[in-house]
């Protein structure tokens, strides 16, 4: 059965929509691994996937194509699609 739990934890995050939405549960599937293996109790498992999702949004976030900076002739600088 753990073996199932673990597969499906390491699978179920590539389902995901968006770079963020996959950062974010890859993240939080990692830090709840790493977090309960250090600690051997559920509350270090949470506090790891709560810090890793977070991370893994962020950095999914970062990663996420869609929106470029531009500059206009008189050298500002603006936001928008690419």
């Amino acid at each position: 059965m753990k073996k199932i739990l673990i597969i499906a934890s390491l699978i179920l995050p590539l389902a995901a929509c968006t770079q963020t939405e996959k950062g974010a549960a890859i993240g939080a599937t990692g830090g709840a691994i790493i977090g309960g293996a250090a600690t051997g109790n559920v509350r270090g498992a949470a506090v790891g996937a709560a810090i890793g999702g977070v991370a893994g949004a962020l950095i999914g976030n970062a990663n996420e194509p869609g929106r470029c900076i531009y500059r206009d002739r008189y050298g500002r600088r603006y936001e928008a699609a690419c």
